[in-house]
């Protein structure tokens, strides 16, 4: 399989970090502290905004309510930073993009103050653009985040790969109309055959610049 595009738009938990152990963690007190079972939590959490999943668990809740746990699970998180570390080959990708002038962009469903503590404690690059919660109406796996994305990016979504690990943010970037590369796609997903390449880590990609058009050939190693 071969890809080419201008243009990059990453997903940051699972798919540029480790951070699923501070992840699950924080949801757990969540559930602890609505008396929900913690299994349940954790199979719908991953790839949502945050305030959808509080929604979703705690139906019947006032505004109020929600935005109380929900600026609760915000600090939670923002300050759970501990053990988190870039996952292979994803600071050595960023910074061969940043050679290559080519843009590229993280997109994520947390907010800024996680995204920015996660980031930063992982020590990849400092993207130019970031597409947080708060700057979409919608998130995934709606396709706003994506379409903004690229539309930071001055580029058309088909240009841009969006690398994924969580269904949620598949669907998001599929139906955005970008190319995508799932990184662990999940098991039995019903468009699994859309997405344009699988890969289990960043290792497995050889990025190259033949030209000087600003387009970038991916291929599997």
């Amino acid at each position: 399989m071969v890809l080419k595009c201008k243009g990059f738009l990453f997903d940051l938990d699972g798919t540029l970090v480790d951070s699923l152990p501070n992840v699950e963690h924080c949801w757990r007190e969540f559930s602890r502290r609505i008396g929900v079972s913690e299994t349940e939590v954790l199979h719908y959490i991953h790839g949502k905004p945050a305030i959808n999943s509080i929604r979703h668990f705690m139906p019947n809740a006032t505004e109020t309510k929600i935005d109380e746990v929900f600026y609760w699970l915000e600090n939670l998180e923002a300050a759970n930073t501990t053990g988190i570390v870039a996952l292979p080959g994803a600071i050595d990708l960023l910074e061969q993009l940043n050679t290559f002038a080519i843009p590229w962009a993280i997109v994520t469903s947390g907010t800024i103050p996680i995204a920015f503590n996660r980031s930063k404690a992982a020590g990849l690059p400092e993207p130019k653009h970031w597409v947080t919660i708060e700057r979409v109406e919608q998130g995934k796996p709606q396709p706003d985040p994506f379409l903004l994305g690229a539309q930071l990016l001055n580029l058309p979504p088909e240009a841009c790969i969006a690398v994924e690990d969580a269904q949620a943010g598949i669907y998001s970037a599929l139906d955005a109309g970008c190319q995508v590369i799932a990184v662990h796609a999940p098991a039995g997903m019903a468009r699994r055959e859309e997405i344009s390449l699988i890969i289990k880590s960043f290792t497995e990609l050889n990025i190259s610049k033949p030209d000087n058009q600003g387009v970038v050939t991916v291929t599997q190693r």
